[in-house]
């Protein structure tokens, strides 16, 4: 951004170039929390269905499943922060007749996005071992309840 001072020399203001992350970061925001969704209705949220079998793949399916919604928000919380912040470049910031303070460019700092990224990577690796542990808890077809053997007529 560089710093501008309008005709009548008044103001000064920020002119931003134009910038497409804002709009790639809003994407990320819904891609990733609609991943996030399909998730959790393909697991059913541990809310509906049968209950899992107790057992070590269930553990591991509880945490996973705290950890993927924790780094899930930290990733939508970055995404969001980042793009909010980089969408708001206010035009007027300073005033030469009063002596306001001078202007600020304020632009998004890239590391907001690239621990976005990063929490988005952490995100799907994490789901898709809480899929596999949930899968794994909700254990496969029961055991057949009928004859292990082949059944015959009778013959005559």
């Amino acid at each position: 951004a560089t710093i501008q001072t309008d005709n009548e020399q008044v103001y000064t203001y920020c002119v931003y170039d134009s910038d497409i992350s804002t709009g790639f970061g809003v994407g990320a925001f819904l891609f990733l929390m609609a991943g996030q969704i399909l998730i959790m209705v393909a697991s059913r949220c541990f809310c509906f269905g049968k209950p899992l079998s107790p057992g070590g793949s269930r553990g591991c399916a509880v945490l996973l499943f705290i950890m993927c919604w924790v780094t899930f928000f930290i990733a939508e919380v970055c995404l969001l922060a980042g793009s909010v912040r980089n969408a708001y470049h206010t035009k007027y910031r300073s005033s030469l007749l009063f002596n306001d303070r001078p202007v600020s460019c304020e632009t998004v700092r890239k590391g907001v996005f690239a621990a976005g990224a990063a929490f988005i990577f952490f995100t799907s690796i994490i789901n898709k071992f809480y899929f596999i542990s949930y899968s794994n808890a909700k254990g496969g077809a029961g055991p057949y309840g009928g004859e292990a053997g082949v059944g015959m007529a009778a013959y005559k």
